[in-house]
């Protein structure tokens, strides 16, 4: 079926053949469940406005939090260098003040 000429006559045969229970039930059911399908998507249209407006709060937040923990590792890292540095200068103390003297 490729075009709505075939399809016409298909739709008038259907429509002419006595229904049997099964088949109005599966009409039935199609019916319920396309109903349900725009139900669904009218919801979506209209809580689309607000549920963007929460996944754009939650990624701001997710950056920010992103930003926190990159400043605290920068500041671990600044931390640990002049640590670092502080224990160097102790070692090279000690290691200039056990060198033997000439006298």
């Amino acid at each position: 079926m490729e075009t709505v000429q075939e399809l016409i006559p298909l739709a008038r045969e259907m429509m002419a053949q006595k229904r049997k229970g099964k088949m109005v039930k599966l009409y039935v059911l199609g019916s319920v469940l396309a109903l349900f399908g725009v139900v669904l998507g009218l919801m979506e249209t209209v809580c689309s406005p607000f549920t963007a407006a929460s996944r754009l709060r939650d990624q701001e937040a997710a950056v920010a939090e992103l930003q926190a923990a990159l400043e605290r590792q920068a500041l671990q890292k600044q931390a640990l260098q002049e640590k670092g540095k502080q224990q160097d200068t102790v070692l090279g103390g000690r290691a200039l003040s056990n060198r033997p003297h000439a006298s």
